[in-house]
Formats: structure tokens, sequence, C-alpha cells
């Protein structure tokens, strides 16, 4: 039933803010993703680099967004800044681009990690179970399972903010102690051993793994092809940093937002890459970097080919510390963090239709919220469609061209913030982003070289992105007339 009289509550702290940023961010990647990544570099030093790199350029990202949540602290977040500073059309496309891949492609993606690594548990849930094969789609158990598990967060999140509230709480912190445990323990044991220092031998000398004949060749690299073959190994830790943002969706149910968002957004993402780079150093502490496909221990397959050729690092990392149980203590620990991190992305998302249906720009009952004060509507519509895409792609695809789409308006958000410095130079800022404007300048130039890297190396799946965005345009004029 719905109360159209209803509207958003501020009932979520600065706490609850910092669990969403973080409890957004850390999902499956940081225990998956360095194995590509070291497929592609080679290098010890160069895999943290890259880490650290990526999360330089989200904290540079997130000190800039403070600027513009303490000028908007409106549900919608990103939307809004787009539309104040850019127009209808330009954040029409964003809205449009975050229900279509951005939001619901990170769910899905999310949910089917959720189901691979259920199915260690129980096996019926795998992959590898196919229910229905309709000859352009194969159907398995682990996308229904993925399916049902967005479902049920979505109800979950339809019965009020402070559901949503208590599971992002419980689970982001359950993650966060086991992340430390596993990092501890790693660093205890693995600093007392040679493997760093092995690793770090040759740290900068990057090679790349290619794919020949069905086996793997390694080759230098160096000069522009180092630069090409960075830019394109960061895809994996810039989305394993994605979803920070989220925040800023729910800003009109937060209390104290101007001071709340800012803040929230320096300590979740500081928060996240400070564990992120120690991750890394504890896996290079356990395991060698270089290894093998054809080995049959963890030590011999190193970090390039963790989990025998399934990229599983953490759970590799964790059976030097745990042993024979660590596949299943990973297993938990990586359903944890899945479950937690959609959570954040489901309740967030929602928000962004609901402001957009308030401007017009999208169905209209989107803009209506249920009994318990939430716009249930948006909810369930961005469920089904990320259940759609779980259907649709893998894993790799749906991480390809979302970083690719998301990377491309955080570009277009953050020059907004030299645009609202021009156009609104009154406005009051409780926040101001920090080295203005060096910092958000650094930002835009870094991303926009990552997104031209991924155009070149990457077309398929970034040129699909961009195609996404660019069906926004007829489909705005289409939503206009309509208004009109």
């Amino acid at each position: 039933m719905e109360d159209h009289s209803n509207s958003l509550q501020r009932t979520l702290g600065l706490t609850d803010a910092t669990m969403i940023v973080a409890g957004s961010m850390i999902g499956s990647g940081i225990f998956i993703v360095s194995a590509d990544m070291s497929r592609l570099v080679g290098s010890a030093s160069w895999l943290l680099v890259l880490w650290i790199a990526s999360g330089v350029i989200t904290l540079m990202a997130a000190l800039s967004y403070g600027e513009l949540a303490g000028m908007m602290p409106k549900a919608g977040g990103q939307f809004v800044y787009i539309q104040r500073a850019w127009g209808d059309f330009t954040s029409f496309l964003y809205g449009w681009t975050v229900f279509a891949v951005i939001q619901s492609g990170v769910i899905a993606a999310v949910a089917v990690a959720f189901a691979k690594f259920t199915a260690v548990f129980f096996p019926a849930l795998g992959p590898d179970n196919i229910l229905a094969d309709v000859g352009f789609v194969k159907i398995s158990a682990a996308q229904l399972y993925a399916i049902a598990s967005i479902l049920l967060l979505t109800f979950i999140n339809s019965r009020g903010v402070k559901n949503g509230k208590i599971i992002q709480f419980f689970f982001t912190s359950a993650k966060l102690i086991a992340l430390l445990v596993l990092i501890s323990a790693g660093l205890y044991i693995g600093l007392n051993t040679d493997n760093f220092a092995n690793n770090m031998s040759q740290a900068w000398e990057a090679t790349t793994l290619i794919k020949q004949n069905g086996q793997w060749v390694s080759e230098s690299v160096s000069g522009m092809a180092l630069l090409l073959v960075l830019g394109t190994a960061m895809i994996g830790s810039l989305f394993s940093s994605d979803a920070w943002n989220n925040v800023t969706f729910i800003a009109g149910e937060i209390k104290e937002p101007q001071k709340n968002i800012p803040r929230s957004l320096i300590l979740g993402t500081g928060i996240v890459t400070i564990l992120y780079l120690l991750a890394n150093i504890t896996y290079l502490s356990l395991l060698p970097l270089h290894g093998s496909q054809d080995a049959t221990d963890v030590i011999g397959q190193g970090i390039q080919f963790a989990g025998g050729g399934t990229d599983r690092v953490g759970t590799a990392a964790a059976s030097i510390i745990f042993g024979d149980a660590a596949v299943y203590l990973m297993a938990a620990l990586i359903m944890i963090s899945t479950f937690g991190c959609n959570n954040g992305i489901i309740l967030s998302g929602a928000r962004v239709y609901y402001a957009m249906a308030k401007e017009g720009l999208f169905f209209k009952k989107a803009a209506t919220l249920n009994s318990t004060g939430v716009p249930a509507f948006a909810l369930w519509l961005q469920a089904i469609w990320a259940s759609v895409l779980c259907l649709s792609g893998t894993y790799g695809d749906l991480l390809d061209y979302t970083t690719f789409a998301s990377l491309l308006f955080y570009i277009i958000t953050i020059l907004g913030i030299f645009i609202l410095r021009k156009k609104e130079p009154h406005t009051p800022r409780p926040y101001k982003a920090l080295a203005y404007p060096i910092l958000p300048l650094l930002y835009i130039l870094a991303a926009a070289g990552i997104c031209i890297i991924l155009l070149y190396t990457k077309p398929q799946n970034t040129w699909s992105g961009l195609f996404i965005v660019l069906i926004g345009a007829p489909l705005y004029f289409m939503v206009r007339s309509k208004k009109n």
C-alpha cells in the first residue's frame, strides 16, 4: 500500500553512512582481481602501485564530491549534482546509465559472485549446473540463486530503511573484522618467510602473460606498452573500489548531510584503501607472484594462477594460514562480503530513480514512497533489471563496462565543481574540495587517461558501455516530449 504523503526520513548517522561507503566498496574483487592484474603486469611493485593509485584516485574523487554533497544534501546524490551543473539532458544520461548498467550491472555481478562462492558449500548451486539451455542463453542454478539473493535484499529494503541499515552494519562489521584477521594472521606468518623479499627482488621488471594456442607466453613490456598494460590492469582495482559514491544517493535520509556525507566519503574510502593495500601485501608475503597454470599446489600456482586458474587469490593465501579449511572459511567470508555489498548498492540505487522521477525524468510511480517511507517501486524495478542482467553476461563483462561508464560520469560530475564555482560563487559550501583546483583536475586527467586506454585495449566492452550511455539520448527526448 502506498502512502504519498510520506517523505524520506533522516534516520542514518555518520556510522551508518560510513558503513554504506565501506560496505558497498568491499565485495568479492579484493579476493579475486589481483590474479588477473598480476598476469597483466607480472611485477610485485607494479601490482602494489596499481592498488595505491586506485586508492588515491578514489580518495581524490571522494574529497572532491564532498563539496557537492555539502551544497546539495538531497536524495539522488550524483544525479542531482550533474543536473545542477549540466542540466536535465546530461543528468538523464547519467540516471539512465545507472539504471541500465552501472548500478544494476554491479548488483548483478556481485550477486553472481555471491552465488559462485555459495556453491563451495552447495555444489548444486554452481554455474556448471545448467538448468535450461534455450540456445542464445544458458540458465544455471548459480544465476537463479543470484537472482533470489537480489529479490530477498530488495524485499528487506522495501520494508523500511531501518532494515537495510541493520543488515549493512552487521555484514560490513563482520567482513571488516574477518578481513583484518586474515591480514594480521597472513602478515604474521608471511613476513617470517622469504616470499615478500623474493617477490620484490625483480620488482620493476614488468612482464605480461598472453595466451597463445592454449598456453601462457610471457612478454616483457616497457614504455608505452607498459602504460597501456597498467591502465588495463587498473580496471580490476578500480572496480573493487567502486560504489563509494552510493552514500550520496541516500542524502535525503542522512542526519546533518552537509557534514556527515563528506566525512563518510573520506572515512569509508580511506579505510578500504588501506585494507586493500594491506591485503595485497599479505598475498605477496604468503605466495609467489609468478606461477604455473599446470601446478597442483598453491605455491606452484602463485598469485597469477591462484586456485588453478579460478583467480581465488584470497582462498590460496588463506590456505597457507588455515590449511584445508581455508576454502570454506574464505567462501563464507566472500559470501558475507558480497551479500553486505549488494545490500548497500540495492538500498542506495533506488534513490537515484526516485530523484529522477521527482523531476519527471523517470516512471512517475518511482517518485512515490510506500507506507514505510521508501521508494518501493523503484527498488523492485531495479531488482527486475538486475535479475535480467544476471542472465546476460559473465562477471568480467559486467566489470568492464560498469567501470568504464562509472569513470565517465565521475569525470563529468567533478567537472561540475568548476562549473558551479563559476555559476554559483555565493552558494554556501559547508565543505570545499581539498586543494581546489589541483586535486579535482588531477582526478579528471587520471580518469580520462584510463578511459582512453580502455577504449584502445578493451574496445568491445568499453564501446558497448559508451553505446549504452548514448542510447539515453533518444530516450531523453521521448521522456521530455511526454512530459511536455
